[in-house]
């Protein structure tokens, strides 16, 4: 048998198809290869992947309901429509901006407005830290609200370059963190806040410096020289004028609940001797709680004095008018204004620190009367529920009351006139309402403080200032003097259910005070240039309680 050779063609080699185990075998239909000239483009959609439709405007009747499974999760890609971007335009004020920003998450916020060159190279970092502190440490101890003073670190460091900073405000701690990236080291500074004063000529003067750096026409070391001189700076009033002030306060309300030209001489007396036994007391370096207890004694003691020689006058209005320089009402609105922006540590902190306050002028009082209740002084609890009408005496008293407080606040001269038609305005309000139209005192007293707050708020935005100068004075002849005192009085008397009574009496109309000053605020900015684009943004959804 003759083997014929194989030809050239024969002896080609085969392809790796021929020799796979997996080629169907000869006599069997090919499947089709795939072409060359038409490759899957990179940018295609996978297949099984739905892309995710534009959304539905929010609160849209023929938006249909969805809840989150983890079968059915949303895409983890950016769709097609995008993101909203936020925008804070640099022509709103700053406070509005940097509160803004604050309530926003930490991945939609905007990067600075102005940036930096590439071969400029910015402050130290750790210097506009430790300058952001100092600014943030005399806003806390002059009294304002937490959101207030992480909105103005927040704006400190963000003039300055320092974009990724989380500020944070306690009661007593500052604290700010600054990570350059995700890669890099976070560095935190803090600085504790040992010791607190009212002046709030100095708090003004820190507002402008705010107001300053966030034009970017100041730099560190300008505000650092800044910084030096508003803490060497001497108070406007010196110490006789404070205690007069404090003394004037306390007659001009003791003759808003109808006492007369006597009544407030008296009235003057017991409050000066008070304010200096509480500043012999600050020398020695006692604590807040025990000065206010001295202060709150001698008013008490001169209408005790008043009863017992039996003058056919109010010792009661005399009373209660040493106790209106007493009441921390500024402290109170802080509080509650913590509380509803979120900040409840610091809102705690701070409503402690009015309750123990308050237990120290009742203490203070209660002292005093239950001595003149063994020397069988004849105490008239009716003394001033009903009050005698005289409303151009008392619009006058009003005004004077403000004035004097604000003096006794340290506010500058330009701002006292505002503050003393503020508390006028407020008092013809509060009087319209509880005692011509026989409404409620608690409602009255909420109508006029929101006034108070949103003439306040748009005073200090149109002066680019804080709002404080503009308010606490103001809500002077507000505060619950009147309910204070029948309280005392009742548990002296040993009717503790009455007094029991009208010193949760006294704390409803405190807290219709200070809600009342913080919803006016809020409503003043509706009258102002708000940021556009994250104006139109929903607030942070709470727990509603579940």
């Amino acid at each position: 048998m003759v083997v014929e050779a194989d030809g050239p063609e024969d002896r080609k080699p085969q392809s790796d198809e021929a020799r796979s185990a997996f080629t169907p075998p000869s006599g069997v239909e090919q499947p089709v290869l795939p072409e060359e000239e038409h490759p899957t483009s990179e940018f295609a959609v996978p297949e099984g992947l739905a892309p995710e439709p534009p959304a539905e405007p929010e609160g849209s009747a023929f938006a249909p309901p969805s809840t989150y499974s983890a079968k059915h999760a949303p895409p983890a890609f950016t769709p097609a429509h995008g993101l909203p971007m936020v925008r804070l335009p640099a022509d709103a004020p700053w406070q509005d901006r940097m509160r803004t920003m604050l309530r926003l998450p930490v991945g939609d916020r905007p990067v600075p407005e102005t940036a930096r060159k590439e071969d400029e190279a910015g402050p130290a970092v750790g210097r506009v830290l430790d300058l952001t502190l100092r600014i943030g440490e005399l806003l806390l101890a002059g009294g304002e609200g937490a959101e207030d003073v992480e909105a103005a670190m927040f704006a400190i460091c963000r003039s300055y370059g320092l974009d990724r900073c989380e500020p944070t405000v306690t009661f007593t701690l500052l604290s700010i963190t600054h990570q350059p990236s995700l890669v890099d080291d976070p560095v935190t500074a803090n600085r504790t806040v040992r010791r607190r004063g009212t002046d709030y000529t100095r708090l003004e003067a820190v507002y402008q410096l705010l107001a300053d750096i966030n034009a970017d026409e100041v730099s560190p070391e300008e505000a650092y020289r800044r910084l030096a001189e508003m803490r060497r700076n001497r108070h406007p009033y010196p110490g006789w004028v404070l205690s007069s002030a404090a003394g004037v306060l306390a007659g001009a309300a003791s003759v808003l609940l109808g006492g007369g030209f006597t009544v407030f001489m008296v009235a003057a007396l017991g409050a000066v001797l008070g304010d200096r036994l509480a500043w012999l007391c600050a020398g020695r370096g006692l604590p807040e709680f025990y000065q206010f207890l001295v202060a709150a004694m001698p008013p008490a003691a001169m209408g005790v004095l008043l009863t017992l020689l039996h003058a056919d006058l109010r010792p009661s209005a005399v009373i209660t008018g040493g106790l209106f320089a007493l009441i921390p009402g500024r402290a109170l609105v802080a509080a509650v204004q913590d509380g509803l922006t979120g900040f409840y540590i610091t809102a705690s902190a701070r409503l402690l620190e009015v309750g123990y306050f308050f237990v120290a002028i009742v203490v203070g009082v209660l002292s005093v009367l239950y001595l003149a209740v063994q020397f069988d002084a004849q105490l008239n609890p009716d003394g001033v529920l009903n009050p005698v009408e005289r409303p151009v005496v008392q619009i006058l008293a009003s005004m004077v009351l403000c004035a004097t407080f604000a003096i006794l606040l340290q506010q500058s001269r330009q701002t006292v006139l505002f503050a003393t038609l503020n508390g006028g305005v407020a008092w013809v309000i509060y009087a319209a309402i509880a005692v011509t139209a026989g409404g409620s005192a608690v409602m009255a007293t909420a109508v006029a403080a929101g006034l108070v707050g949103l003439f306040g708020q748009l005073a200090a935005r149109y002066n680019h200032t804080s709002s404080l100068p503009y308010v606490t004075a103001a809500i002077g002849p507000l505060l619950p003097g009147s309910a204070t005192y029948f309280g005392v009085l009742g548990i002296a008397q040993n009717n503790l259910d009455q007094g029991f009574a009208s010193l949760a009496k006294a704390a409803a109309l405190a807290l219709a005070i200070a809600i009342g000053v913080n919803l006016g605020g809020e409503l003043a900015r509706l009258f102002m240039q708000a940021p556009r684009a994250a104006a139109g943004r929903r607030a942070a959804k709470r727990t509603r309680g579940f």
